[in-house]
């Protein structure tokens, strides 16, 4: 339910409008813990006073006007589609009372193409948290909706707990490598996304180690993934799907170029070195994927500063990671 209106301190593009929204209910949960056998359930028993602690409102934002998204562009030169698609879905709630909306994000491709770096950056651009979901761990049968608490060492899943321990109605909810989710868990570690993806039951979400309602219908949902073909055909159906493709020889050494100038300079060492790598360094960068390129600076940057020189040269760059042989293994 929406209630005051405010205004809360934003990084990039200004201040967004923030109204305050209810996620639960205080007498919900009130009951619950008036229920609980004294000395038992110690952990949902703190669950139920941090709750009740830091009550039900948490800010639920949008930015002030059409942000600034020039600099996504230029940094994430093989999302446009994506970025172009988000454009228009801020452009429905500019200058109205209307709630930011975004339908679910399916962003397809090979790993480490900047999939879970865009989903940061769309947080940072609507000055809302994030929270991040990995459904390739041991534990994604429960890491949603969390663990019955009378399972020994259970817990809330992510989606309570960054709803519940947030300041954010409506953060962004990362579910990497969604397509891992399948197969040997105990039961459909998406079952709960079903109803989440939709707004109506999403706004009544119960966890199981809570069990108490709280409404992530506000949920701003990204998902990633290598193989569309191994995501439930009822996933695939709720969310806009985008292939997002390696970035080309041009666009990988724009990327590379200005992740140099800025660890360059976010460093005061940085400040020994030349302001621009060099056309030979930027031609191996540009064969590296997104996610290797500032381990790779940092390496390089180390290797000149030992060899004593203000300038990386190409031999001081690893190598790209699908060039490297296995370790440990015997071809």
């Amino acid at each position: 339910m929406d209630t005051s209106q405010a205004m809360i301190p934003y990084t990039r593009g200004g201040l967004p409008i923030a109204r305050m929204r209810s996620v639960y209910r205080v007498d919900e949960v009130g009951a619950r813990l008036d229920k609980l056998p004294a000395k038992e359930h110690e952990s949902l028993r703190a669950t139920y006073e941090r709750m009740l602690e830091k009550g039900p409102e948490r800010f639920q934002v949008k930015p002030s006007g059409l942000p600034q998204m020039e600099h996504l562009y230029d940094e994430l030169p093989n999302f446009h589609d994506v970025l172009d698609d988000v454009r228009r879905q801020l452009a429905l709630c500019e200058d109205s009372l209307d709630a930011l909306e975004i339908t679910p994000l399916l962003l397809l491709g090979p790993p480490g193409v900047g999939k879970t770096h865009f989903a940061r950056e769309l947080s940072v651009l609507l000055g809302t948290g994030m929270g991040f979901v990995s459904m390739s761990s041991l534990t994604a049968g429960w890491v949603l909706s969390g663990a019955s608490s009378q399972w020994k060492g259970a817990r809330p899943g992510k989606v309570f707990e960054t709803l519940v321990d947030g300041q954010y109605a409506n953060p962004v909810m990362v579910v990497d490598e969604i397509d891992k989710a399948g197969g040997e868990h105990a039961y459909d570690p998406l079952g709960a996304l079903y109803g989440l993806l939709e707004q109506d039951t999403a706004g009544h979400f119960t966890d199981e180690f809570a069990e108490v309602p709280v409404d992530a219908s506000q949920v701003i949902w990204v998902a990633t993934a290598n193989d569309a073909r191994a995501i439930p055909e009822p996933i695939l159906n709720r969310m806009n799907v985008y292939e997002v493709r390696s970035p080309d020889r041009d666009a990988a050494r724009a990327i590379a170029a200005r992740l140099y100038r800025a660890i360059r300079a976010a460093h005061d060492w940085g400040q020994r070195f030349e302001v621009d790598a060099s056309d030979a360094v930027l031609d191996r960068m540009s064969e590296m994927a997104p996610r290797e390129m500032r381990r790779a600076w940092m390496t390089a940057f180390g290797n000149a500063k030992l060899d004593h020189r203000d300038h990386v040269l190409p031999r001081d760059l690893p190598e790209p990671a699908h060039k490297r042989s296995a370790i440990g293994f015997v071809q």
